[in-house]
């Protein structure tokens, strides 16, 4: 991992380095699938002081949260970086003091083995999965939207947030 650091920010890999994380949100062995590490940066929210007539409680700078993850965000760049993919998924293989690092699971959508593929000939189906990351429909932006929670408490979060006046969050 110390090397990962040497490396630029968006790398392609031969194969994952977590076989069963990669299996598990939907990695294949196959043409057409590319998977890219990418570093992103750690912690909070940094936000500068305002020194202007505000109220001091408004002033803080520490415990800011994003409204994105930290993996959201490497989804994204490295769906603005590979603009001819569709980002399929995600998952964490490490980080140190100053960096994270996501392998990110990428679709050719035009493929022919992804458009013959059972479980991944819906990427190349229609327009509605253009821009997958930037729309938070991985599985990191759907828990950035608040729709991995199925039971009581989520009524107010489908079909989304903005249908329901942003009430469910």
């Amino acid at each position: 991992m110390a090397g990962w650091r040497k490396e630029p920010v968006f790398q392609r890999i031969e194969r994952p380095t977590r076989l069963d994380a990669a299996r598990r949100v939907g990695y294949k062995a196959k043409q057409g699938i590319v998977l890219v590490r990418t570093r992103v940066r750690r912690g909070g929210l940094r936000k500068g002081k305002v020194h202007m007539k505000r109220k001091p409680s408004k002033a803080g700078v520490k415990k800011i949260t994003m409204a994105k993850s930290i993996q959201r965000i490497a989804e994204e760049r490295t769906s603005t970086r590979y603009p001819n993919l569709e980002v399929l998924n995600s998952y964490w293989v490490g980080e140190d003091g100053k960096n994270k690092f996501y392998e990110v699971i990428l679709v050719d959508p035009s493929h022919p083995a992804i458009k013959s593929d059972k479980d991944l000939g819906w990427v190349a189906k229609g327009s509605s999965h253009r821009g997958r990351a930037h729309r938070g429909k991985t599985s990191a932006g759907k828990r950035g939207r608040g729709l991995h929670n199925k039971g009581k408490g989520a009524e107010k979060l489908r079909p989304s947030l903005k249908a329901n006046k942003n009430r469910g969050k």
